[in-house]
């Protein structure tokens, strides 16, 4: 391969999408990871695509927006690439009304999205009913059509296709070349937050699973602070916890037991799914939480793209983009506050 453009160091889903988007102007670029692609919180189970309350917006929930909107074309183009489904569907979500002041906040939402989310996606309110519905004290759901479902692994392994359709593998190691990205998760947020004068961000773990049942084409769930996702291949991710403290990154233990009680218990359809897998990473969360993408400063050619935190897949398709305009172009389409000038 031609001397690379662009370095990208980490191959979650931040730094296989802005290998992607590079890739996709024309730009020579290599990734290297050494622990390979999606080994760490971006080789997670869930994978909601779920958008913030049209309320109270902001430069967040605006690339947010943006993101999900443009992630139909963006997922379709890796999948036509590759020939991989990376598990993307724009399903939907349901969540239940638990009192009157909720359901009064819902019918403001439903009016702000009109205006906020452009007429592209819809927040209602709908009558609860069905097997595939959440326990609701009013008897009323909200069903949201902006939401959408990913497979993370089935995700990241349909981006290293596309990517190998280019010549582009992921390597175990080799040195910088052109500009570098890095794209490092948590560990990432650690090491630069050992070299400042103060913390950029954390790691925040989260336990989750995989339930044997299918049901492919329903809405995902958002109950009791739980997201319940149905995937493409016939099975459910649910999840997650938010552990600042713990002993170990990967492993399990009685708080995903917990969790996979209070799905059975919010939806009975699942009591009897067996669990496939249990999941534990460490995802990286961003002081300001929202993602840290730009110029590293005092370190010339040298850029970041982290703090994905638990909207990561949902913003994949837009950071990518940004990402690329900065690298390619020099082009700053970065929202105020995402800088990671910001947080050093």
């Amino acid at each position: 391969m031609a001397t690379p453009d662009i370095t990208i160091r980490g191959a979650g889903i931040f730094g296989l999408s802005v290998a992607w988007c590079c890739v996709q102007r024309g730009a020579k670029v290599q990734v290297i990871d050494p622990n390979g692609a999606g080994s760490g919180s971006s080789g997670g189970v869930v994978g909601a695509l779920a958008p913030h309350v049209p309320e109270n917006w902001n430069p967040k929930k605006q690339f947010q927006l943006e993101s999900l909107l443009m992630a139909e074309h963006f997922w379709a183009e890796v999948e036509n690439a590759c020939g991989h489904s990376a598990g993307y569907g724009r399903t939907g979500r349901l969540q239940p009304i638990a009192d009157e002041h909720a359901l009064h906040l819902a019918q403001n939402r439903a009016q702000t999205a009109q205006a906020l989310w452009q007429g592209k996606a819809q927040w209602k309110i709908i009558p609860a009913g069905g097997p595939w519905a959440p326990k609701s004290p009013t008897g009323q759901l909200i069903f949201d059509s902006l939401s959408a479902r990913i497979h993370p692994q089935m995700a990241c392994a349909a981006l290293v296709a596309a990517l190998h359709t280019h010549g582009i593998t992921i390597q175990s190691d080799g040195d910088d070349q052109g500009q570098t990205v890095w794209a490092t998760g948590a560990d990432g947020l650690n090491d630069i937050s050992k070299s400042n004068t103060r913390p950029v961000g954390n790691g925040v773990k989260g336990q989750a699973a995989l339930l044997d049942f299918d049901a492919q084409d329903a809405p995902q769930l958002f109950v009791d602070t739980l997201h319940i996702i149905p995937h493409a291949n016939g099975t459910v991710g649910i999840g997650s916890t938010s552990e600042r403290d713990y002993d170990s990154a990967t492993q399990t233990d009685t708080q995903l037991d917990d969790i996979i009680a209070r799905v059975r218990h919010a939806l009975p359809v699942l009591k009897n799914a067996p669990v496939l897998e249990r999941w534990a990473g460490v995802r990286p969360k961003a002081r300001s939480r929202a993602p840290m993408l730009g110029h590293w400063p005092n370190r010339k050619g040298h850029f970041i793209a982290n703090g994905g935190f638990k909207i990561g897949f949902g913003v994949a398709p837009k950071v990518g983009d940004v990402m690329a305009d900065l690298l390619l172009e020099n082009k700053d389409a970065i929202p105020e506050g995402f800088h990671a000038a910001a947080s050093f």
